[in-house]
């Protein structure tokens, strides 16, 4: 449970980079394909998920693991340092919807306008 817990948190760049962000971005993909102006909301929510549900994974994992006893609650106090944490990624991660890097999976390969038929005038 910790492990996939540290997989889905934000500690380290590359878990969100290989893990949390496409992740969010399948999620963001989906609803856009039945509502396309959903996609950054979705987005938003999608990492949002994938971060809190890693950090509470991660920490009812790693103390259940390390517990000689009865393990400890997880507190609000650790939930809302969590939840500060994923906010501040999720910051980034709309930067980044807003500049275009991230946007849904049709506009990457955006599709040609149709060209007029071109017409031969014949002179006198």
């Amino acid at each position: 449970m910790a492990l996939i817990g540290y997989l889905l948190s934000p500690l380290s760049w590359w878990n969100d980079a290989l893990i949390n962000v496409p992740l969010a971005m399948g999620f963001a993909w989906v609803v856009s394909a039945f509502y396309r102006p959903a996609f950054e909301a979705a987005l938003v929510v999608g990492y949002l998920l994938t971060n809190v549900l890693g950090f509470v994974l991660l920490h009812v994992g790693t103390r259940r693991a390390l517990a000689s006893g009865p393990a400890r609650r997880y507190t609000a106090r650790e939930v809302l340092r969590d939840l500060g944490v994923s906010l501040l990624y999720t910051l980034l991660l709309v930067c980044l919807v807003r500049l275009k890097v991230l946007q849904p999976l049709a506009d990457y390969w955006p599709s040609r306008p149709p060209q007029a038929p071109v017409t031969i005038e014949k002179r006198p």
